[in-house]
């Protein structure tokens, strides 16, 4: 399963709602964090319907209505990073004026620092022309050591990923695999030597986890066989475990879900779990013949399954996108219609009018 990555737009469209000119400063981190309670926290990647400066402003104050948090997950600026903890680049601009956002709509963040390819998860993002694309590679060790440092002393957040869906990555790349979870290891003695509070983690494909997509190199697993020693591998400096899931790639319907799908989670481990991204399609598009009534079943498939002891919870988007609006940004038909198929996982329609899904998620959270 491939996963167009939208950071890129929505980078630059925080940028001008931000403004451009000097060097931003570091916002505070909100006081009441929802982070303090034994509760759930609710959040959601600060995707806009549209390409404007108005839908993002929109999205932030949406998602302040209806959550707690944003995911804040770029991927790692290389070469900036390669160089030293601290230093100047567009990247961590970019970064500062998303936190700056958040603030502003009294929200706090989770972050995820991202080695890999949002588009493919089995190679490397935008690295450096020359660099070995492996986590071997003492330059692409530095950078993503400094990157998740500079995280941990600026902006302080509880929650703290390594990486996104490694478990793709794994799979392709078995070879590989030791080598980041070393790099893993190390980082995580970094940053709980200066931030002991800070909850460190990395994310695994659930449905890719459970071989729900079968591969050649997959050998004689048949679906529904869980991988866990891909996250016991982790183990045990994984502070919380972590798994993203759309489900509508595998499942027709919502009501389809196993009511065992997720459950396995808890008996396997005595720590908190989350999902650190996931949704459910509520729309007929390509090869998906889905409804709104799937995205609730899908919400009460995961409330019911891991319930109380969910950390904190992102459903991708809070709104549903305009496909044209993105597809004039990326000047790409193939990568408009990849977009589609995530398009329609908002709790909301495009135009800002709620889906029956949203009160569902509303209840979770009391509101």
């Amino acid at each position: 399963m491939k996963k167009f990555s939208l950071s890129t737009i929505i980078l630059v469209i925080t940028a001008l709602a931000c403004g451009s000119g000097g060097n931003p400063s570091i916002p505070p981190t909100p006081q009441n964090s929802a982070f303090n309670s034994n509760e759930t926290a609710y959040g959601f990647y600060p995707s806009p319907p549209e390409v404007t400066l108005e839908s993002v402003f929109a999205t932030f104050k949406g998602i302040n209505e209806h959550g707690d948090f944003v995911l804040v997950q770029q991927n790692t600026d290389w070469e900036s990073f390669a160089k030293g903890v601290d230093g100047e680049s567009k990247a961590r601009t970019d970064i500062i004026n998303q936190l700056t956002l958040a603030s502003q709509n009294n929200l706090d963040h989770v972050f995820v620092i991202d080695a890999l390819n949002g588009l493919n998860r089995r190679e490397f993002a935008n690295l450096p022309a020359g660099w070995d694309a492996n986590f071997a590679n003492p330059n692409i060790r530095a950078a993503h050591k400094n990157f998740a440092l500079w995280v941990v002393r600026n902006f302080h957040p509880r929650y703290l990923g390594i990486a996104s869906e490694i478990n793709t990555y794994m799979d392709a790349h078995p070879e590989d695999a030791q080598n980041f979870i070393s790099l893993y290891n190390e980082i995580y003695a970094l940053v709980k030597a200066e931030a002991p509070e800070t909850q460190i983690f990395v994310t695994f494909q659930w449905d890719d986890l459970n071989n729900m997509f079968p591969q050649p190199e997959e050998g004689n697993l048949k679906k529904f066989d869980t991988k866990w020693e891909q996250i016991e591998a982790f183990e045990p400096n994984l502070d919380i475990w972590a798994i993203s899931t759309y489900p509508y790639f595998v499942f027709p319907s919502g009501e389809e879900i196993p009511a065992a799908y997720y459950s396995p989670l808890l008996s396997r481990t005595s720590k908190l779990v989350a999902v650190a991204e996931g949704g459910f399609s509520s729309e007929t598009f390509a090869q998906f013949t889905n409804t709104p009534e799937d995205q609730v079943a899908y919400l009460n498939a995961i409330h019911n399954q891991l319930g109380p002891r969910l950390a904190f919870w992102v459903n991708t988007l809070l709104s549903d996108l305009n496909i044209d609006s993105y597809a004039k940004e990326m000047g790409n038909s193939e990568d408009a219609t990849m977009l589609g198929n995530f398009a329609y996982i908002g709790f909301q329609n495009a135009d800002g009018s709620p889906k029956p899904v949203l009160e569902v998620w509303d209840s979770f959270q009391g509101k």
